[in-house]
């Protein structure tokens, strides 16, 4: 076998794969798909050395996978390449392709020597940059929500919960934490732990959760926000890989029922001194300073940032009361009706929940931002008010959101420019902006029930 260059853990990965016919380079656009190509084992050692081409204008395709003109990456600029080189250590095997493969992460150049600013992995990179500034290391964890549901919609054109592999029958109500349904679906759910194992995702925990047919499968929290991230992209590629295998459908769209629970993205996050102390390190009756500063500027961010936690039209269904989801920025201990939850721990292990993104967002694009907002307030010294006790919801204002408006507020945001850098502001508003129009001048069949007949 040829000799290739590269980095140990990658050499060693390869090693192990010895019969490994083909390799999905994998790159994360703005909205957290994977594009890029398949090649063949033989063609890995040039991606090493000389790396691969792919458009710029990849990194800001839409929803519907069409290039937005109004970036300014397609037509203006002749949709060119850039030169994408392999995420180092990021080399995989794929258990679940009928042929012995393998996945690699790349990241885009810009043609002058560094990274694309404005791709999802450089937009969180940057943000760290700061943290490491200030001898600080953010220790993050993702939660991802998800429905297991049938292939084939209802007679309605809507998804239908999957038929339960134990019982043959779909679930009509909700049995959280349900063991029995961990049981009925332990085969998929072995089948993405072993996956997870397989490709060295460290998967800890399975869950059913707040709906018929909805799960949770937590990561565990990295003193790395990039490999964390990493992570939460290449599980949400197995589980939707394992579900089609056996003839179901994973989805990760925020809301997919109008009277069932979201789905979410839960960002879990501390911060590390430079000795490796966390300085949110407190008791419930004591909150830390840090801690409350951190608080701080989450609320203060949530505004600039929304349209990054709900990046899509449907988004904003999940927001709804009494849903488990947050209405307005309260914080609290051991409280799931808040925004940012400061869940039950010993003193030494307090971290901020954050709970507001939906399942549907990008994990690097909501990491970046909720870090930011945290080293934002830890600057700032803010106070973010007494934590809330009790219900949430009932307590303070619910906040209305609507995706125009969100999208006007990034758009105006000197937060996001100041994390994130204006380039990114304009490419991922833009993208949005494309999205916005395209979705409203689509008729709905609800606006054909309504008015057809009627006006």
């Amino acid at each position: 076998m040829t000799q290739l260059a590269l980095p140990d853990q990658d050499a060693a990965t390869l090693a192990q794969l010895r019969d490994c016919e083909q390799v999905d380079l994998l790159l994360p656009d703005m909205n957290g798909l994977l594009r890029g190509k398949r090649i063949s084992r033989d063609a890995l050692e040039k991606i090493y050395k000389d790396g691969v081409c792919l458009p710029m204008s990849l990194i800001a395709t839409d929803i519907t996978g069409n290039t937005v003109e109004e970036t300014g990456l397609g037509y203006d600029i002749g949709d060119e390449d850039r030169i994408c080189r392999p995420v180092p250590g990021s080399l995989r095997p794929v258990p679940w392709q009928p042929r012995p493969s393998a996945q690699l992460l790349l990241q885009m150049e810009d043609g002058a020597g560094g990274l694309f600013e404005v791709q999802p992995r450089e937009v969180l990179r940057r943000v760290l940059t700061e943290y490491q500034a200030q001898g600080l290391t953010p220790v993050v964890a993702v939660e991802l929500e998800f429905y297991l549901l049938d292939n084939q919609l209802d007679g309605r054109g809507h998804p239908q919960v999957a038929r339960n592999p134990g019982t043959g029958e779909r679930n009509l109500s909700t049995q959280v934490y349900y063991i029995q349904d961990l049981d009925d679906y332990r085969e998929f759910t072995d089948e993405v732990a072993a996956a997870c194992r397989a490709q060295g995702i460290p998967a800890d925990t399975a869950v059913a959760e707040y709906a018929p047919g909805q799960f949770e499968i937590n990561l565990k929290h990295r003193a790395d926000a990039l490999q964390a991230c990493d992570d939460a992209i290449m599980l949400k590629r197995a589980i939707k890989a394992v579900a089609t295998r056996r003839g179901l459908l994973a989805s990760f769209m925020a809301k997919p029922f109008a009277d069932q629970a979201g789905s979410g993205a839960h960002i879990h996050a501390s911060v590390l001194d430079a000795q490796g102390k966390n300085i949110f390190a407190c008791e419930p009756s004591a909150p830390s300073d840090a801690l409350r500063h951190a608080v701080a500027g989450l609320q203060a961010a949530s505004r600039d940032c929304m349209l990054m936690f709900a990046p899509h039209a449907n988004s904003y269904r999940r927001f709804v009361l009494n849903a488990f989801v947050p209405l307005n920025d309260a914080w609290g201990f051991n409280n799931r009706t808040v925004a940012m939850r400061i869940p039950h721990s010993n003193r030494d292990n307090v971290r901020i929940e954050h709970r507001i993104a939906g399942a549907d967002a990008n994990p690097y694009l909501v990491t970046a931002a909720v870090l930011a907002g945290m080293l934002q307030g830890l600057r700032d010294k803010g106070d973010p008010g007494a934590p809330t006790v009790g219900n949430a919801y009932e307590q303070g204002e619910p906040r209305e959101l609507y995706w125009r408006d969100t999208l006007q507020d990034f758009l105006a945001s000197d937060f996001v420019v100041r994390h994130f850098g204006e380039r990114f502001r304009h490419i991922y508003g833009q993208q949005k902006l494309k999205e916005l129009r395209s979705f409203q001048r689509e008729v709905t069949s609800l606006e054909v029930d309504w008015y057809l007949r009627q006006v």
